[in-house]
């Protein structure tokens, strides 16, 4: 008879409180649970970034990108379609690209000469019909083998404005409803339909879970107290006139902010520069850094944001601080590790001059920026502390223990409702497998 049987899960994790305001530190630090998050959110029901059209231009070219742990590649065919395979031969299962970028007309795995075309299509087996020795042909695939039947896995696909999205779960909801009304409009505003130029990439490794680099950039309580840079220049400060906007299920969020004065705060706003990452004498060598000129498509509603950092869950970010404009690709390796791929990109329009500046001013991002090399720091040390303590948790309750919109960066609201999605999703009861048993 048969019998149904639930599949292994992680331990339940105490919530302090019933809410999301104190994350039990055993989020960071379970492989267990890690796995059951690349099943859920990476592989099933979402959408994930895997690159630029801008990457892969001309017919043949490709890019190698992953999906959640899964290595996948980005083709354009012949025909200018779009396609994301899966980086496993179908024979023996080999990972056979290695190549980050490049032009072929053809995939061919290394260990035993499969070939695959750049829509995933298998178009040559070596010696499927036996070889021919003594007057008699030895071996050779079986006479009902189908080609057709041993394609590489091949993954749905959504491009909008130049960004190619994936899925392994082809009855995913479409892109437009995944990222919802509120998400929509910010990611348009950026990716508006000009051509994208690629300016260059910064790759680094961050000894952290994954779910820490969402959560940095759904917060700004700590852009003006962590990073000199932002508050010294005011790039990014607590009296900045902001908002933070979430789709409905809280899982993609937007900070958007507007650039106010340099130096010292005054009045009502002097504790904003009153903290100890504040430099008064902090001048640059190089005033072009500051160099900033307005864009028109800044301009949504009434606002002219000069930074919005929107966070698509679970796999990437798009930047825009001031004229520097990225894209920043999470790319889980273990529950305590992951690969930040930062791309940076400009417009075919723009002039030089436009280039220039926002070459320069990625000098703020990657690895060694002015900036974010404070996260990478702040990550590591968290991810440490977790290992060391995993029954303890973290405290997010800055404006309260609720989710919603604000007008203000005083807030941990986002993180509140990134979590609020993942147990929605992590909690749900798991699929049953069939099992035998004896009568």
């Amino acid at each position: 008879m048969t019998t149904e049987a639930p599949i292994a899960s992680p331990d339940a994790l105490h919530w302090e409180l019933g809410g999301t305001s104190r994350i039990p530190f055993a989020v960071y630090t379970d492989q267990q649970r890690h796995q059951r998050e690349l099943e859920r959110f990476f592989y099933k029901g979402h959408w994930c970034y895997v690159g630029l059209e801008a990457e892969i231009p001309n017919a043949g070219d490709f890019k190698r990108s992953v999906v959640g742990e899964r290595s996948v590649i980005m083709t354009r065919a012949a025909d200018g379609a779009i396609h994301v395979v899966e980086n496993v031969c179908a024979h023996r299962g080999m990972r056979f690209c290695r190549k980050r970028h490049g032009n072929q007309t053809e995939f061919v795995c290394p260990y035993h000469q499969w070939s695959y075309a750049p829509n995933g299509d298998l178009q040559g087996v070596p010696f499927r019909r036996g070889v021919r020795q003594d007057g008699k042909v030895n071996g050779g695939m079986p006479a009902d083998f189908n080609p057709k039947d041993h394609a590489l896995t091949k993954l749905k696909v959504a491009v909008r404005g130049g960004v190619v999205f994936a899925s392994f779960d082809h009855e995913v909801e479409s892109l437009e409803d995944y990222l919802g009304p509120t998400i929509l409009q910010y990611f348009d505003r950026l990716f508006n339909g000009r051509k994208l130029t690629i300016l260059g990439y910064n790759r680094q490794r961050i000894p952290g879970n994954w779910k820490l680099m969402q959560e940095n950039i759904k917060d700004p309580y700590h852009p003006g107290l962590l990073h000199t840079w932002f508050v010294t220049f005011g790039l990014w400060r607590a009296d900045n006139k902001s908002e933070l906007r979430m789709d409905a299920h809280h899982r993609h969020a937007a900070m958007v902010s507007t650039r106010g004065s340099m130096g010292q705060a005054s009045g009502q706003a002097a504790q904003v520069t009153q903290v100890s990452s504040f430099k008064a004498a902090m001048e640059l060598e190089d005033k072009r850094f500051l160099d900033i000129v307005p864009e028109p498509w800044w301009q949504l509603g009434e606002q002219m944001p000069t930074a919005v950092m929107t966070t698509l869950f679970p796999s990437v970010i798009f930047q825009q601080q001031v004229n520097s404009v990225s894209t920043r690709h999470i790319q889980p390796d273990g529950h305590g590790a992951f690969d930040f791929v930062w791309t940076h990109f400009g417009f075919e329009d723009d002039t030089a001059e436009m280039t220039e500046r926002r070459l320069r001013q990625a000098n703020l991002f990657g690895p060694a920026g002015f900036v974010s090399a404070d996260d990478g720091e702040v990550i590591e040390f968290s991810q440490q502390a977790f290992e060391s303590k995993p029954q303890h948790r973290t405290l997010a309750e800055l404006g309260g223990r609720e989710v919603g919109e604000t007008d203000h960066m005083v807030t941990e609201t986002l993180i509140r409702g990134m979590y609020e999605y993942w147990r929605k999703v992590m909690e749900a009861p798991e699929p049953s497998v069939a099992k035998e048993v004896s009568p």
